[in-house]
């Protein structure tokens, strides 16, 4: 269902400088109309860990790999929905593509314009339907972030197919999901892990180096990328 701009409501998150990213969503529509808190848990963990990189410190009990510098860097976000975590790396100085299918890039382009004075690099709005050619998104990203996005049996493969091509040798893959309990939702996520260890070293960024608010014990941030003995796909 594509996300209608009829009837929309704010939500405002607070930032560390004390202002505010403003995401709207809208009160009908598919799993993307809606800011889910592992959006929001992701969105947070890449605030204070680039705004630390930014000033050179590094957060007491965090580990070198928790950093996040996202200053001049390129990042795609996929399954953006809103948009909110895109705009957040945009807010940090990166050049970003916040991708989507067609329908929701009205409501991506509506948060990036309601957000336009706090982003300090660039963010663009664009179509990327997963399993389809990502060579416009070409050369390869420093970043891939998306949150949870494992929701239906049929878009795991071409989430993987995607992720796959995009990431580059040097690229760092976070991805943020909550743990589900219904359906086939738990065994879609393990699945997905199983598949992406693979070619993929995988470590999860431990609680206490997530945003001591926007936390939770059943939301969880993976830190991802491409295993050293494996060449870059394309490019």
């Amino acid at each position: 269902m594509a996300a209608s701009l009829d009837k929309l409501f704010c939500r405002e998150i607070e930032l560390e400088d004390e202002s505010v990213l403003k995401v709207y969503q809208c009160e009908t529509g598919d799993v993307g109309c809606v800011v889910w808190d592992a959006a929001i848990v992701l969105a947070k963990f890449l605030e204070i860990t680039a705004r630390s990189s930014a000033n050179s410190q590094q957060r007491p009990g965090t580990s070198n790999f928790c950093s996040v510098p996202l200053q001049n860097k390129t990042v795609v976000e996929l399954g953006a929905g809103t948009g909110i975590v895109g705009i957040m790396a945009g807010i940090l100085g990166a050049d970003v593509c916040i991708t989507d299918l067609q329908e929701f890039v009205p409501l991506m382009d509506l948060n990036i314009k309601e957000n336009a004075d706090r982003i300090q690099g660039l963010v663009k709005a664009c179509t990327l339907k997963w399993g389809e050619d990502i060579i416009s998104f070409l050369p390869h990203p420093d970043y891939i972030i998306f949150s949870d996005c494992i929701y239906y049996e049929e878009s795991l493969e071409p989430l993987l197919d995607t992720v796959s091509a995009l990431a580059g040798s040097n690229t760092v893959v976070l991805w943020s999901y909550e743990e589900r309990t219904t359906g086939n939702k738990p065994e879609l996520q393990r699945r997905f892990i199983e598949a992406v260890r693979k070619d993929f070293t995988v470590e999860e960024v431990p609680q206490d180096s997530l945003h001591p608010v926007y936390r939770s014990e059943d939301i969880h941030v993976l830190r991802m990328k491409r295993k050293s003995q494996n060449k870059d796909l394309m490019g």
